[in-house]
């Protein structure tokens, strides 16, 4: 019971803030995007899932809304890390190049 009340607390607590932050009209449009729809059912049916007793779960489900929910964002900060120094260099090592070009939406190594 104890992860589920700081998971859902933790997402409540993320949904204010962007609310604050960008106001409610605002949140209430970037969450229900149609190219967004399934992302946001999956965060807010993983919200219930977590307060109906089933936290593992839930937390999963949630994982892959937000995931769906903001891939549009990875490309800009996989770019945004890229140039800070010692992380972007380890961005460029053999296993992890191929990763962050995946989610940076790149395809390096296209011959």
């Amino acid at each position: 019971a104890v992860v589920s009340t700081q998971s859902t607390g933790g997402n409540i607590m993320f949904l204010c803030g962007l609310a604050l932050i960008i106001g409610l009209e605002r949140t209430f449009r970037f969450f229900f995007q149609r190219q967004k729809l399934k992302g946001t059912a999956a965060f807010f049916g993983g919200i219930l899932v977590v307060l109906l007793g089933f936290p593992f779960t839930g937390m999963c489900i949630e994982s892959y809304g937000f995931f769906v929910i903001f891939s549009g964002f990875f490309p800009v900060a996989v770019n945004f890390i890229r140039r800070i120094p010692v992380i972007g260099n380890l961005l460029n090592l053999p296993g992890i190049s191929h990763v962050a070009a995946k989610l940076e939406g790149q395809s390096r190594y296209n011959v």
